[in-house]
């Protein structure tokens, strides 16, 4: 008979309490006998579910299976190869940038668990480190499918005995939609630049383009051409284009150059320079008495004038550079309503062409007519 236990690490402030206590997160080890020989072993295992399983397919098959030579995969190695195989696959740098971040958050909890290997992970330790975040809401959303792409890799090699990923529920969202500033909110910002300062090219800039503005910052001087500002290119290869007012490239063509860019001069990091220009834009919100201001709001301005003018989602999907027409429908959803006032007014307008319209509502008035005739 076998019987798992604890063997407690000199750190384990549970080692007093002896090998029957389970509780915690050191290394599981196997201790009895199978098959008249004394069986005394470390079963590389920290999940008590998983040791309790192992133990019952050995004395199943009354023989402890020889495992494959070598050391498991630790997490540190589970983490360079994936990020070795994301740089392979040339994702963008925001994104090795938050993957990379996730990474060293999973290495400092698998430290203070006394975690080391990528197998000594079950479900409960993937929940307990979902549990160690400090982010709400969407952004907690965005980590939990960054954890489930990691896991889906680690069992697609081999590494991890099922996807763990599949059965971390997803964190409750409450939406809250950013929302598009107001034209008076607009006259006080670009009221508060000054003429001709690269701030409020900046501002105009992200109002009528609708980029992001890591990508407003980084922008080269060549995607402006012949008033119109290249937004990307679709993998078919068909240029995206989206015209400029002319008072717009009128305030990029006069900033004095800085090489290749308008916001950029090309040294250092997109990161670092994003930065710098959000601190510059939250002062000029401060300045102009717009509170909850910054960058992403002139996107959503954008977007939403587009719709409020009767432009097609598609279309406005097509210039935000989205892949799928419902991620624009979930982000400006709250814009529905007001774009339902315009569907019942062009309705309504659609009735002064209706006879029977004409006749019924003809034949209310002469009613009323009469009754106050009456009177």
């Amino acid at each position: 008979m076998l019987i798992p236990y604890r063997r407690h690490l000199k750190r384990c402030p549970n080692r007093s309490k002896g090998r029957k206590y389970r509780h915690c997160h050191c290394p599981i080890w196997v201790d009895g006998t199978l098959a008249g020989e004394e069986i005394r072993r470390s079963l590389r295992l920290r999940d008590w579910e998983k040791a309790q399983e192992r133990v019952r397919q050995f004395e199943a098959e009354n023989q402890i299976r020889n495992e494959p030579q070598g050391e498991p995969l630790t997490v540190k190695g589970a983490c360079e190869k994936f990020i070795a195989d994301a740089e392979a696959r040339h994702l963008r740098s925001p994104s090795l940038y938050k993957y990379r971040l996730l990474f060293r958050q999973l290495q400092d909890f698998a430290d203070q668990r006394g975690l080391r290997y990528l197998n000594e992970f079950g479900l409960d330790q993937w929940r307990e480190f979902r549990a160690t975040w400090p982010n709400k809401n969407i952004s907690a959303l965005k980590k939990l499918g960054y954890l489930r792409t990691f896991l889906r890799f680690c069992y697609d090699n081999g590494w991890l005995p099922e996807n763990y990923g599949r059965k971390l529920g997803s964190p409750k969202i409450i939406q809250r939609p950013t929302m598009p500033f107001t034209k008076d909110e607009m006259v006080k910002i670009l009221a508060a630049s000054k003429p001709s300062s690269r701030v409020r090219a900046l501002v105009l800039l992200l109002r009528y383009s609708g980029l992001r503005i890591q990508d407003t910052v980084t922008l080269e001087r060549d995607r402006v051409s012949h008033g119109s500002l290249l937004l990307y290119t679709h993998k078919t290869n068909v240029l995206v284009y989206c015209p400029l007012p002319e008072f717009v490239v009128s305030a990029l063509e006069a900033l004095p150059p800085r090489g290749a860019f308008f916001f950029w001069t090309g040294r250092g990091k997109p990161k670092s320079v994003t930065s710098y220009w959000q601190r510059r834009l939250h002062k000029l919100f401060e300045g102009a008495g717009v509170p909850g201001g910054h960058a992403h709001r002139f996107r959503d301005t954008f977007a939403v004038e587009l719709l409020l003018a009767g432009i097609p989602i598609e279309r406005v999907a097509t210039l935000l550079g989205h892949t799928s027409i419902k991620t624009t429908e979930k982000h400006y959803a709250p814009w529905t309503r007001a774009r339902q006032e315009q569907l019942e007014a062009d309705v309504k307008q659609a009735w002064r062409m209706d006879p029977v319209v004409f006749a019924e509502t003809k034949g209310t008035q002469e009613v009323r007519g009469k009754i106050e005739r009456v009177n």
